[in-house]
């Protein structure tokens, strides 16, 4: 397979729940619901929907997400998209007409993406 070749797909009308680890390319154009867990890029289609925690290279959202994102490089918000929940990346690129709800957390150039500290995390060390 080519580096710029999609690995797996699930396509409109398809549901799944569960787990998901991916390496390279993974795009979801039905719905998903769970923990995805990848070094690789995330594609939502426009009509997908996916809820739960992911931790990805890269998410690119053209539908509706509803999740604690941690992406190591990006997260980009396409026309047309939604996300709800929290994101964590050092790069957020958001186009005209998508919408965001939630919280964002951007690193420091040279900080590490680590998990974003929920308001029951301990905050005494």
């Amino acid at each position: 397979m080519g580096k710029n070749e999609i690995n797996a797909f699930l396509g409109a009308g398809t549901s799944y729940q569960g787990h998901l680890s991916f390496h390279g390319i993974v795009r979801i154009d039905g719905a998903f619901d769970g923990d995805i867990v990848s070094d690789g890029t995330l594609m939502v289609g426009k009509d997908a929907r996916v809820s739960g925690r992911l931790s990805v290279a890269q998410l690119f959202c053209g539908g509706l997400v509803e999740a604690e994102v941690l992406a190591a490089r990006k997260v980009v918000l396409h026309r047309g998209g939604t996300f709800r929940g929290s994101i964590r990346t050092p790069v957020l690129v958001i186009e005209d007409g998508a919408r965001i709800e939630g919280r964002v957390d951007m690193p420091a150039p040279g900080e590490p993406v680590r998990a974003i500290a929920g308001p029951d995390a301990d905050r005494s060390g």
